[in-house]
């Protein structure tokens, strides 16, 4: 029972070393890329949160609003890329 436990302890150990000598190859984003990626991250997080709002409100002029709020996110997301 504890070579079981020991060789499962040494596998983790193993695969915790890879995983971090791949983040260690991966690039690493500049400033400028980190704030572009956390910006996209906010317009997709407000994209996902409109639609779920069509879907869910039954008054027309609410969801014209919405629609060009989403639309306006479209453009912000164009933008960036």
């Amino acid at each position: 029972m504890a070579r079981g436990f020991e060789s499962k302890s040494v596998q983790e150990q193993w695969q915790d070393a890879e995983a971090a000598a791949d983040l260690r190859k991966k690039k690493k984003e500049s400033p400028e890329e980190m704030e572009l990626e956390k910006k996209r991250e906010g317009i997709q997080l407000s994209r996902r949160r409109i639609l779920h709002e069509i879907e869910a409100t039954t008054n027309d002029r609410r969801r014209e609003q919405l629609r060009a709020a989403l639309a306006h996110l479209d453009e912000e997301l164009a933008k960036i890329g």
